[in-house]
This record gives C-alpha cells, sequence and structure tokens, in this order.
C-alpha cells in the first residue's frame, strides 16, 4: 500500500470509527411502536445499495420510498430521476437505518455487505427485505437470525419461486412439484439435478480476472466505503458494480448469484426447511484464492439420503429433475409415472403460504420465505463455496451448524471483517 493510500486508510478508519461512537441504534419501538405506519398508510422504505438491484424495486405495491443510500454518487443520481428528489440521500447505510420514518430496509448490495446491514437494520427495528444470496458465510447467516429474531422483526429474503412465476427450465410454479413430493407417487430418497440439462443455467461468466491492474478510483465513488468489511485490494473496475460476483470477497461466482434462486425451491418441496445437507462433493479445477472459478459438478446429501446434484458441464444429458424410487420428473412436468396428473388430483394442495410481504409486516405474520429457511437455503450455497476453496469434499453437523473435524472448513463459517465492521 502506498503513503498516500496508508494515510487515506488510516483517515477512514477513524472517521469510520467516529460515525459508529456517535449512531446508536435504537429500537424501533421506542420511534413508533410496533404497529407503527406511515400517515399514508403506505409502508415506507429506505434502500440500501440504488444499482440496477435496487432501482428496480423501487416500485412495489403498498409501500413508498422515502429514503435511498449508496457509496456510488452516479446511481444516487439515477434512482433521484426515478424517484423524485423529495426523498433522502445517504452515503452511509448507518443513517438511514435510523430514521423514525422509514418501516422497511431493503438491502440491495453486493452480498459482502447484506449480513451487516441486514443485522443492523434489525437492530434499529426496522423490517428487512433483503437480496439473495443472503449473506456471504454461514456465520453471518447466523447473526442475521439472531439479530431479527431478538428484535421481533419480519424479514424476507428476495427470491421467490417457492411460491409464484415459472421455475425456470421446469417451466411450472413450484407449488405442484411440492405437491408431487408430498404425494410420495416418486417414493424416497430423491436426487435433484440442477444444470443445463433441466433447464438451469449456472453462468460462469461470473468468473474473476487473476491478474488486476491498479487503477485510479473513480471520483463519484467512495471505494474504500463500497469495500466495507472486505479485505483492502487496489481498485480495478472489474472488482465492483457488474462484475463483483466473480470474487470471494464479495460474492461467489454463478453459484453465488443464481444458487438461492435455484436450491431454496428445492429445500422447500423436499421438507428440508429446518436442516442442511450433511455432506458436500465437489470436482472443480483448483480455485485462485481471489478470483472465482467453475466447476464441474457438486454433490450434496442430506441424512435421510436425499440428493442435490448440480451439474456445472450439462453432462447428464438424460437426467431426470426429480429422480425418485418409484418415478421421475422432467421439465415441462413430464414424467415416466402413467396418468400422473390424474392420480395428483387425489392428493391435497400443499400448506398455504404468506407471500404478500407488506400484509406480512403489518399484521406480523412471518413471511414466506423468511430469515431461517432462507438462511438454510443460503446454506447450501455456502457449503458448496466453502467445499470449491478448500478443493475437497466436506461432512457438515446441520444441528450445530459447523463442519464436522475440518478447522480450514470452520474457519470459512466466521470470516475476519476489516475493522471496524463487525456483526
Amino acid at each position: 500500500m502506498t503513503p498516500d493510500k496508508a494515510n487515506a486508510r488510516r483517515k477512514f478508519l477513524k472517521t469510520s470509527i467516529a460515525a459508529l461512537a456517535g449512531i446508536t441504534i435504537v429500537p424501533r419501538h421506542v420511534l413508533g411502536g410496533k404497529g407503527y405506519l406511515a400517515p399514508s398508510d403506505h409502508l415506507t422504505k429506505g434502500i440500501i445499495g440504488v444499482g440496477s438491484m435496487g432501482r428496480g424495486h423501487i416500485p412495489y405495491a403498498g409501500t413508498k420510498v422515502v429514503a435511498i443510500c449508496d457509496v456510488e454518487q452516479n446511481h444516487i443520481k439515477l434512482a433521484l430521476d426515478k424517484i423524485g428528489s423529495t426523498v433522502k440521500t445517504f452515503s452511509d447505510y448507518r443513517e438511514l437505518i435510523q430514521l423514525p420514518e422509514v418501516d422497511i430496509v431493503h438491502v440491495a448490495t453486493p452480498p459482502h455487505w447484506h449480513g451487516i446491514m441486514a443485522a443492523d437494520a434489525a437492530r434499529a427495528g426496522k423490517d428487512v427485505w433483503c437480496e439473495k444470496p443472503m449473506t456471504r458465510t454461514i456465520g453471518e447467516g447466523k447473526r442475521v437470525v439472531e439479530a431479527v429474531q431478538q428484535h421481533g422483526r419480519i424479514f424476507r429474503l428476495n427470491t421467490w419461486f417457492r411460491f409464484e412465476d415459472m421455475f425456470y427450465g421446469m417451466r411450472t410454479p413450484v407449488k405442484p412439484i411440492k405437491k408431487l413430493v408430498e404425494s410420495g407417487l416418486l417414493g424416497w430418497p430423491l436426487k435433484v439435478t440442477v444444470g443445463a440439462t433441466t433447464g438451469y443455467d449456472w453462468k460462469f461468466y461470473w468468473v474473476g480476472k487473476t491478474s488486476l491492474d491498479p487503477m485510479p478510483v473513480p471520483s463519484t465513488l467512495d471505494y474504500d466505503a463500497w469495500l466495507g468489511p472486505a479485505p483492502y485490494k487496489p481498485y480495478n473496475p472489474h472488482r465492483v458494480h457488474q462484475t463483483f460476483r466473480g470474487y470471494w470477497d464479495y460474492d461467489g461466482g454463478g453459484l453465488g448469484d443464481m444458487g438461492q434462486h435455484y436450491l431454496d425451491p428445492v429445500q422447500y418441496f423436499l421438507g428440508k426447511d429446518d436442516t442442511s445437507p450433511v455432506s458436500v462433493e465437489v470436482d472443480a479445477p483448483q480455485q485462485h484464492p481471489e478470483a472465482v472459478g467453475t466447476w464441474r459438478r457438486i454433490t450434496y446429501t442430506y441424512a435421510d439420503g436425499c440428493q442435490i446434484i448440480l451439474d456445472g458441464e450439462g453432462k447428464d444429458t438424460n437426467a431426470a429433475y426429480i429422480e425418485g424410487p418409484k418415478g421421475k420428473l422432467y421439465p415441462g412436468f413430464k414424467s415416466d409415472i402413467p396418468d400422473l396428473e390424474k392420480k395428483l388430483a387425489a392428493f391435497p394442495d400443499p400448506q398455504p403460504q404468506v407471500t404478500d410481504f407488506v400484509d406480512a409486516v403489518k399484521n406480523r405474520k412471518k413471511f414466506a420465505l423468511n430469515e431461517e429457511n432462507g438462511h438454510r437455503s443460503c446454506t447450501i450455497v455456502n457449503m458448496g463455496l466453502a467445499a470449491l476453496k478448500l478443493g475437497r469434499s466436506l461432512k457438515y453437523d446441520p444441528v450445530k451448524q459447523v463442519f464436522i473435524d475440518d478447522d480450514a472448513a470452520n474457519r470459512l463459517i466466521d470470516q475476519p471483517m476489516r475493522a471496524p465492521f463487525v456483526i
């Protein structure tokens, strides 16, 4: 690090520590009561991170954006062009979460910030809408669960396929898949294959570059604040904004990007929302210590023998999406079970879910995809990323939520954060 950068770093830390000392996390019940609503009877929302994802979620029925935060001035400008100049703007998220007029905090930053911001927002008495992946590590997920539940908040993870929309290449919503699994017509245990054959793209273009030249930081970006809890690395545009997913410090490539979208519904229809796999096996090239690479196959196994296969090469050209001892299910809800839909009609539908977030917040109902099951499905992603980084198979204890007899893997559960950041 050059002397100028070292001085800038010390100045940033000094300012950050002072800011932390001056900001008190005030429980929301002190500010407005458990059932507080804005005068308009709309829920008010503050968005942290107004890049393309954050701006895309500005309109949401029953909510009104009253504050935004970003460390990139160009993002703020684009968001104001869309919302109007009446909203409050911040570069420090800790100021936004203290606003008494904010009901919901939407975390739409890169994943290395998700855990800290979601937990701090919950401690400040805010309900939380968080983008996927829920957290970058298993340990951060545990801290978010604790904060949300200790402070009585409503949490939504923003991947919605377990309760609405066509589920990618399956070309059907998840509800009939859940019904089929619960019917027992496929038998047990089940194997689920997620890859190109069954209609799921692992987006291997999200790979990092192994040699990045330091470049000047744009005047519009507070790069040190963008890094936040991540280790300091010299600025290069490929690290930030649209291409950050290719670096271990901030995300986990295609698996980090799409894993929770693809795997959360699997946890749901397998009935695994309160547990995790007991092992993960990887077949992949050696990963670079900084830049995320590709992989060929990742296999998760649960205690009862159910498996999830992530096929990165599309080699399983005849694979069913779900295979059981009594039958198979293919994309388009096709099956080798004769008259499947007629047989399935005799079985009950899955239990209803709370899928209206505004209603969940107003009536204090647990949302369908919440801090608990969201953490469990994110754990699948982070188990796979840990195995990829280490280049070996891992055993996992889903009750204690630790890897078994593997100190190196357990160090990836609670990774150190750059001072002064903690969760």
